[in-house]
């Protein structure tokens, strides 16, 4: 019998309690999915809602709903871009081939290009493409070039913007189809200047644009072309096949089961799924992986899938065809190409026995061993276990050694740079690979580092972790460290994970526990286990809900009143987490009742009011706490973490969020005094592991839990693990060289 986390209800009008079922969902907080199942197959792709990362979309009608804006954070972005076009050149360059790293050939960084030869008829879909060698490794700078501070690249392409004149071709065709003239921005913006004779063309190109549905783009099709189009019109099911491939992407995979696409295309009353899914590797809309025994390159061809039935009836392992956007096989191969380039470079240089034996901890002492004569380093443990990863940044300063930390938050960045006794000792991953930060690049766009320490490490997504290994020198040592347990990168990828199966590097696990009964408790969570803890100080308080109404009331008590008086933490220090945003106590619900208790105002700026609670997400998967300071013509004045923040009118709306309520996926990263963890009996068949184990991590002093889900609780945190992610980066990565293999 699974015995339960106890302590004494803050509020004194509540009785003691003893409770252990606490709830949480993964599910409502994955990417792209913020109410339903997280990384599901491809068949329930229809049913997501894009919200996980804070950014709403719009209602669902019959008519195509207005897509979202460009972010604001425009400089960012255009870094991003430049990043991934020197991965590009950098990688077309190359000379001669090498083996490739999951039994496919063909370099990722020449996909784009077969596929446009596949599109311009130069060759077969079928055709084999040769990986290349590596080009001259690059020296690290001796100093930096360009200072830190805000900077950005020389010749940076500036971001791509509709012009009106597009725009209103684009709204006169959307007017003839009957979908709202709202789309005309992004789909001009995202289609290109052509995009009016695109759509006239191919009118299911629509559901290239964020927030369109296929219901949607086949009443545009069907009121532009009439009887001219069908269910298996070639167009309709292209499009069909990619857009099924962003939704796997929302929910972290970076490649697809084949077998799952058709079962999905069935789905939508296409005739002959797999002739469809052949078409659109044909058109270069999808590549096609190879993962098996005999698997050895791209195949598009009815003869590959039974080559692969084949292999499956036969006794040796059987060929799994996987289908993925050339943008997430892109990022695999650069990202794995990357990895191997550090960990072949690293040299021993300095001494860092002393280092190692001045260590707090044995297991800080174990990292900075590993550190000395690795090129890349796994790190993993909970909250305590940031002070190794602090400790091997203060080491490095020691040895004169430009060293760097950066984490997922300005949270984040605060802890690790107190541990490391540094001010200077961390910044935040976007400020880093946008400039803002850091030490600067040189004119390779290396970062002037020896070593770089990534904390919050399993928030990685391929892409981001593609961009940053391409910016670091030959030589740096990069160290990945986090916390195993909770949610994954809110992009696709499982970056962190899949590093630590392949066993490319070593692998430091730490032995310092979290401290505390919230540690205690958390800790048994991660292992599968809801165990009973003792709560002297009230740091661990259960109290039981009969419903989600009854949940929303003792939350906003908690906050405003009990946890306050009773623990010490003021209501602007206690974070209230729940399992999504909609729902009768999701974020929506609980900020709506918590701003009347403590901010109460008609929300004058656009639905906000000057000192209430928001987070901001200027980017996907990127949340920042703040508070509203006003509004004018320029926007929405916002104060987070001290840096003032401005968004522009249009991008309030999906992009700021009251912010005293926050899912899971959102928190992550973060930490408050006090942490208040909503479970309502609807979250029952939402649960998981990881979801727990994130949302009662939050809190440093103090977790109330709010439970309603009676034995749901124990059954999702020993049977429900993190569900898995289709990657292609593990089996890259096992198949690489390891240092002196000959």
């Amino acid at each position: 019998m699974t015995a339960h986390p106890r302590g004494d209800s803050p509020d004194p009008a509540a009785e003691d309690h003893e409770a252990g079922e606490d709830a949480g969902s993964q599910a409502s907080d994955a990417p792209g999915t913020p109410d339903e199942g997280g990384a599901g197959s491809v068949e329930g792709a229809e049913d997501g809602t894009g919200d996980a990362q804070g950014v709403r979309e719009p209602e669902q009608t019959s008519e195509a709903p207005a897509a979202p804006a460009l972010s604001e954070a425009e400089a960012e972005l255009a870094a991003q871009r430049e990043l991934r076009r020197r991965i590009e050149q950098r990688k077309a360059e190359k000379e001669a081939p090498i083996v490739a790293g999951t039994k496919l050939s063909g370099s990722a960084a020449d996909l784009l290009a077969a596929v446009r030869a596949v599109e311009s008829g130069e060759t077969p879909a079928t055709s084999f493409f040769d990986r290349p060698a590596p080009a001259p490794r690059r020296a690290a700078p001796a100093a930096p070039v360009t200072p830190a501070g805000p900077s950005r690249a020389a010749g940076q392409p500036a971001p791509r913007a509709a012009s009106p004149g597009s725009t209103a071709s684009v709204a006169a065709v959307l007017a003839q189809g009957g979908a709202p003239e709202a789309l005309a921005h992004p789909a001009a913006t995202t289609l290109g200047e052509g995009a009016a004779q695109v759509l006239r063309e191919d009118p299911w190109r629509l559901l290239s644009v964020p927030g369109v549905r296929p219901e949607q783009a086949d009443g545009f099709a069907r009121a532009l072309l009439g009887g001219e189009c069908g269910p298996d019109d070639e167009r309709r099911t292209a499009a069909l096949v990619s857009w099924l491939l962003e939704r796997a992407a929302l929910r972290g995979h970076t490649a697809v089961d084949a077998g799952e696409v058709r079962r999905a295309l069935a789905g939508f009353a296409v005739a002959d799924p797999g002739e469809a899914v052949q078409h659109a590797v044909a058109e270069g809309v999808v590549l096609v992986f190879q993962d098996g025994a005999d698997a050895t390159g791209p195949e598009g061809t009815e003869e590959s899938d039974e080559t692969s039935e084949d292999a499956a009836r036969s006794d040796e392992e059987p060929v799994r065809v996987l289908l993925g956007l050339d943008r997430y096989a892109l990022a695999e191969e650069s990202l794995a190409d990357g990895l191997a380039r550090l960990v072949n470079s690293c040299e021993k240089g300095a001494d860092w026995t002393e280092a190692a034996a001045a260590a707090p901890s044995p297991s800080a002492g174990e990292l900075i061993r590993a550190a000395a004569t690795a090129g890349l380093v796994a790190h993993s443990g909970g909250e305590a276990a940031r002070a190794e990863p602090a400790a091997l940044i203060a080491a490095a300063h020691g040895l004169g050694l430009r060293a760097l930390g950066t984490t997922h938050s300005a949270d984040g960045q605060r802890r690790l740079a107190a541990a490391a006794g540094a001010p200077d000792a961390a910044v935040t991953l976007s400020a880093l690979l946008s400039g803002e930060d850091g030490p600067g690049r040189d004119a390779d766009g290396a970062f002037a580092l020896d070593v770089l320490v990534v904390l919050d490490a399993p928030q990685l997504d391929v892409e981001t972790a593609a961009m940053l290994v391409e910016s670091l020198a030959d030589g740096t040592r990069l160290i990945l460290s986090g916390d195993p347990g909770v949610l994954g990168s809110a992009g696709a990828g499982r970056v962190f994970a899949d590093v630590i199966a392949a066993r490319a590097c070593p692998h430091v696990v730490s032995r310092t526990p979290d401290p505390g009964p919230i540690g205690e408790l958390v800790s048994g969570v991660g292992i599968g286990e809801l165990t009973q803890v003792e709560a002297p100080g009230r740091e661990v308080v259960i109290v039981p809900v009969r419903d989600a109404g009854e949940a929303v009331h003792r939350t906003v008590q908690l906050v405003a009143d009990s946890v306050p008086r009773a623990i010490g933490v003021a209501s602007g220090d206690t974070q209230v987490i729940t399992v999504g945003h909609g729902g009768p106590a999701g974020t929506t619900a609980l900020n709506a009742a918590l701003k009347q208790r403590l901010n109460p105002g008609p929300g004058r700026f656009g639905g906000f009011d000057t000192g209430d609670r928001v987070v901001h997400v200027p980017a996907p998967g990127r949340a920042v706490p703040g508070s509203v300071v006003s509004a004018d013509a320029e926007g929405l004045h916002l104060d987070c973490a001290g840096t003032p923040v401005v968004v522009p009118p249009d991008r309030v709306e999906t992009s700021v969020r009251h912010g005293w309520a926050l899912s899971a996926h959102q928190a992550a990263g973060m930490r408050w005094p006090a942490a208040v963890v909503v479970l309502p009996g609807d979250a029952a068949q939402a649960l998981s592991r990881p979801w727990v184990y994130t949302a009662f991590s939050r809190g440093e002093q103090h977790l109330s839990v709010v439970h309603g889900v009676d034995q749901a609780l124990p059954r999702a945190v020993a049977e429900v693990a993190a569900q898995e992610r289709t990657t292609r980066l593990r089996p890259l990565l096992e198949a690489l060289p390891t240092p002196g293999a000959s």
